[in-house]
């Protein structure tokens, strides 16, 4: 049965537990959610990932169909089958958020409303010629300042002129924002058809199902924002932490299993977590999957985040894995509680030598969080070690972590985002 869940078919469940973990003060909102699994059948894996099918805010989708003047009970048929406009804003597509496609839509929408662009310009645009930025245009062309000619059909071709450029007006803008700001119409069917389909997100896994038979738990950051005076955020995080929360309403679950991201088969081999925030998540499953299996290998978590005060996520259960001698040694990174801004790289490289003998003797090295900055820094402190504590060239270090660690021995493990 259980193989039956997927994104199409989720298992309709409930939230038990949803709690903030950050203290007092804090400018975060983390948050521990628990799902029960009820008679799904679902098993899964530490390492896992679980899929969360969301909906959009209802207070985007009613100011969508104000804006637009769209009514709500029309019916459309959407990749779900016919629905209410309501339904089809509300689940089955990407309200929350502005497209290209939206954007390069728009050509066809705005009327110049001057004389100040010029033919040849408008016949550019019809031929879907490509307008390049000047070098020293280093603003995009639609945060520029207002000049004669800049009405709105010349603003849209501006903006569409290169990836960079819509990119850079998408940041800040919603479908809502832009309708506003070029008043332009839509019918529900030509709107559909150019919004993305609603995709399920996924999250690790931040329990072992060993430790909490019939639940499965996330460690969740929400994420909310305000631009041109709306308050927006995380699609999925507030559909958890506002819109269900306790409520007892349904929700979508299904499971996305790992292939790699998994403990050593060797229950006595050692192990390095490198997860600082919510890539804490993985690794307290771990340690509830190590606790369980009962093996000899040793644990090593690194963790941090802005403050001690107000971001050690799980406290009291590292402090009794610690006092229960689970939890080998524990190296944290508080980046804001000093002057100088210190991150889990830094404190890599300050164990260098030791982690070096874990190398050596074996040891499995994780990484899970962010993949922009944290994951690229880390990445280079691996190497920087082998350099430092390997005594190998640069080439060699850049092949022993990334060939034989990863590739061939598997025993360097990332699951970054």
């Amino acid at each position: 049965m259980s193989d039956n869940w997927s994104a199409k078919n989720p298992y309709m469940t409930r939230i038990t537990e949803n709690y903030i973990l950050n203290g007092e003060g804090s400018r975060k909102e983390t948050r521990h959610i628990v799902f029960e699994l009820g008679d799904s059948g679902l098993d899964y894996k530490v390492g896992d990932a679980l899929g969360v099918v969301a909906e959009n805010p209802p207070h985007i989708v009613e100011e969508l169909l104000s804006v637009q003047g769209w009514d709500r009970d029309a019916s459309v048929t959407t990749h779900n089958g016919e629905r209410t406009l309501y339904d089809a804003l509300k689940k089955d597509f990407e309200v929350h958020m502005a497209n290209k496609k939206f954007v390069q839509s728009l050509a066809e929408k705005v009327v110049s409303s001057g004389m100040n662009i010029s033919m040849s310009m408008v016949s550019r645009s019809r031929n879907n010629s490509t307008w390049v930025a000047s070098s020293e245009e280093k603003t995009p062309p639609s945060l520029l300042p207002s000049s004669p000619s800049d009405d709105p059909a010349s603003k849209v071709e501006a903006i569409n002129a290169d990836t960079k450029a819509v990119e850079d007006y998408l940041w800040t803008r919603d479908y809502i924002d832009i309708m506003r700001e070029f008043d332009v119409k839509y019918s529900p069917e030509e709107f559909l058809e150019l919004a993305d389909r609603l995709k399920p997100r996924l999250y690790s896994i931040a329990s072992s199902h060993d430790a909490h038979p019939g639940f499965v738990e996330l460690t969740v950051g929400i994420v909310r924002f305000e631009y041109n005076g709306r308050a927006r955020g995380g699609l999925c995080t507030q559909f958890m932490a506002d819109e269900i929360d306790m409520s007892g309403a349904p929700i979508g679950v299904f499971m996305s299993p790992t292939k790699s991201f998994i403990l050593p088969e060797d229950k006595d081999t050692d192990i390095i977590m490198v997860g600082p925030g919510t890539g804490i998540a993985p690794f307290r499953a771990f340690m509830e999957q190590r606790v369980h299996d009962g093996g000899t290998g040793k644990n090593w978590l690194f963790f941090g985040d802005q403050s001690e005060k107000t971001e050690f996520y799980y406290k009291d259960e590292i402090e009794s894995w610690i006092d229960e001698g689970h939890l080998y040694r524990f190296t944290t990174a508080w980046s804001r509680d000093q002057e100088e801004k210190i991150y889990v790289q830094h404190r890599l490289k300050e164990h260098g030598a030791e982690i070096w003998e874990w190398f050596e003797r074996g040891a499995y090295f994780y990484i899970c969080g962010d993949k922009q900055y944290m994951a690229k820094d880390v990445h280079r402190a691996l190497i920087q070690i082998a350099i430092d504590h390997g005594g190998m060239s640069e080439e060699d270090a850049t092949h022993f972590i990334e060939k034989t660690m990863m590739r061939e021995e598997k025993r360097y493990l990332r699951d970054v985002y």
